[in-house]
């Protein structure tokens, strides 16, 4: 009689016996259950050392039931394999060769630990100034885009990607400075009031094959005087750690300060590096964290990027030269964090409920957003993206030039040019509304040009 039949007879029993019989008959059934749960387990922790006995008696071998030698026994289950570079046999808490954490561990960089490391709240600027992907370039030359002040510098091939690279020490007496600067028009002052570096460098295996690199912010005429200072090298400690020394002319003192910082850097690797400047704000990044943040640093007009080969006295320090990539400086910052003013979008939306501006630009006659534009865009976005759950109408205004028939569908699309920078800023298409109004809402007299130009512009309006 199989399990299911036994169940469905006993469930007859108990239904035909009365209250007191059948009360009787489920205590039996739970003693029964009771014992042979406990039956069941002494059986299985019988079973567990029994296979535990066995296991380690398999081991033995013909010399006498001696245990297998540690060369035959399996790997220690402490070691373990890096997720960042692939290296085997990890035994501590960071990998030997790049310095990645052991996933799943609690252990943290001590730098991060310290509270000097904080999450990347990096923006990139919105306008591009310069760029150098090096392509087009022919290997073995002076890279087109840059001027050498010192040293020298060509592009060259890593691991069949092109880059740029300042080269290492060729003699043993030999000291090597290689220092070049983006080639711009202006070459001594393009840097505004917010922009952004960034570039990836490739940091080795071994510190003796590292260049130390400088990014000079300079100002005064043809760049004479420095400005700040980041420099970023490397110690051959377990986790190869990165170690850099900002110099900053302070803002508010005009004295020279500085700021030290440490953080993990990638081996064999790239590792990127950016740089946000706001009016004062300095704040430096490495590999997605913020290493250092100066509210009152004194603004730089242009910049030089400095390799150095060092040369300790007993050989060459350096042997590859410093290589880097993905070069960029652009118009816009982070936001800036002040305490003694609001930001002019959400002091206008408090007081008003919109934000008015002037600085959203389009080609002539058409709904293109135009490169500068962006800057405003993001500030407008970055208020949107702290106020999530608010509902917005981006309105577009024009002046009187032209007929209806003209300016409202294009007051219209360029609404929806502007609502469509936002979206692609992470903003949330459902709370936003486009409206072309024309140039039925003048807020300035159109018959003057100042007038009409205050009547060009885009509102954000809360709703």
């Amino acid at each position: 009689m199989n399990r299911k039949r036994i169940i469905a007879a006993l469930a007859v029993i108990i239904l035909a016996s009365t209250g007191a019989q059948a009360q009787s008959v489920l205590e039996r059934m739970a003693e029964r259950a009771k014992n042979a749960a406990e039956n069941a387990v002494g059986n299985k922790i019988e079973n567990a050392v029994n296979g535990a006995i066995d296991k380690a008696t398999s081991k033995k071998g013909k010399n006498g039931g001696k245990q297998e030698s540690e060369e035959n026994a399996a790997p220690s289950k402490d070691t373990w394999t890096c997720p960042e570079c692939g290296k085997t046999g990890n035994t501590g808490a960071f990998c030997d060769d790049c310095g990645a954490k052991k996933p799943g561990t609690g252990a943290s960089d001590p730098a991060e630990a310290a509270g000097e490391q904080a999450k990347s709240d990096f923006v990139p600027g919105a306008v591009t100034l310069f760029e150098d992907l090096i392509t087009g370039e022919q290997v073995g030359e002076f890279p087109s885009k840059w001027n050498l002040i010192e040293g020298n510098c060509e592009v060259s091939k890593l691991g069949g990607e092109t880059v740029i690279s300042l080269p290492p020490a060729t003699t043993q007496d030999e000291y090597v400075d290689s220092q070049i600067q983006p080639l711009m028009k202006n070459i001594y002052n393009y840097l505004p009031e917010e922009y952004t570096i960034e570039f990836d460098w490739y940091v080795y295996a071994k510190q003796d094959d590292c260049n130390d690199i400088k990014v000079y912010g300079r100002t005064g005429e043809k760049g004479g005087e420095e400005a700040f200072c980041v420099s970023l090298s490397c110690k051959d400690d377990p986790k190869f750690q990165g170690t850099s020394r900002i110099f900053f002319k302070n803002a508010v003192t005009d004295n020279n300060s500085e700021v030290d910082a440490s953080y993990n850097l990638k081996k064999n690797a790239w590792n990127h590096f950016a740089l946000s400047f706001n009016k004062r704000a300095l704040k430096v990044y490495v590999n997605d964290y913020r290493i250092a943040n100066i509210p009152n640093a004194k603004p730089a007009n242009c910049m030089t990027l400095w390799s150095i080969s060092r040369y300790l006295g007993n050989g060459i320090q350096n042997k590859k030269g410093t290589q880097f990539k993905n070069f960029r400086i652009a118009q816009g910052a982070v936001a800036l964090y002040d305490q003694n003013t609001t930001d002019a979008v959400a002091k206008a939306m408090e007081e008003t409920g919109k934000f008015v501006t002037n600085n959203i630009n389009f080609e002539t006659g058409k709904a293109t957003l135009l490169p500068e534009s962006m800057e405003e865009i993001q500030k407008v976005a970055n208020y949107m993206l702290k106020n999530k759950t608010v509902r917005f109408e981006v309105q577009g205004h024009c002046d009187n030039q032209g007929s209806d028939k003209v300016n409202d569908p294009l007051s219209q699309q360029r609404a929806e040019a502007v609502v469509a920078a936002l979206v692609k800023l992470g903003v949330d298409e459902w709370n936003l509304r486009a409206v072309g109004k024309g140039s039925h809402e003048p807020i300035a007299d159109n018959s003057t040009k100042e007038g009409q130009a205050k009547n060009r512009r885009v509102e954000f309006i809360k709703k």
